[in-house]
């Protein structure tokens, strides 16, 4: 696939948004709950969610690595924590309703992940330059 739409980046954020809901939201219906509620009696299916989304997480993980780098990976998370500054600061989100600073954090991580998926292909088509990660000998 040599470019990208933005109907690709909004698929690529619908996943990004799902593994991190799944994995955890302040909703009380995510894999940690399910996790914390039946760790006595673990099941095959607890095993199996949490598998997939071990394998989930280390595929957006380190495709965002490899495509942002640790600078860009920091110059996310600190956009991310001045972006929250500012809404705290104008006093759109308030730091005592935890539910909705997490709800806001898990959406700015989709975000990051999103970027990271896709940020080979938006260079790309900004500077005309490919990344090559493999290259055989």
């Amino acid at each position: 696939m040599n470019s990208i739409s933005s109907g690709g980046i909004a698929l690529r954020f619908l996943f990004a948004l799902l593994l991190v809901l799944f994995s955890y939201n302040p909703s009380g219906y995510s894999y940690a709950h399910w996790l914390v509620n039946t760790i006595a009696e673990p099941t095959p299916w607890l095993a199996l969610g949490g598998i997939v989304l071990v394998i989930a997480w280390v595929i957006y993980i380190r495709a965002t690595l490899r495509s942002l780098g640790p600078i860009g990976l920091s110059l996310a998370a600190v956009f991310i924590g001045v972006v929250i500054w500012a809404l705290v600061d104008l006093g759109l989100i308030s730091l005592d309703n935890t539910s909705a600073f997490v709800w806001l954090l898990e959406f700015f991580i989709a975000g990051v992940l999103t970027i990271g998926m896709s940020w080979s292909h938006i260079r790309r088509r900004m500077s005309g330059q490919s990344d090559v990660d493999d290259v055989d000998a």
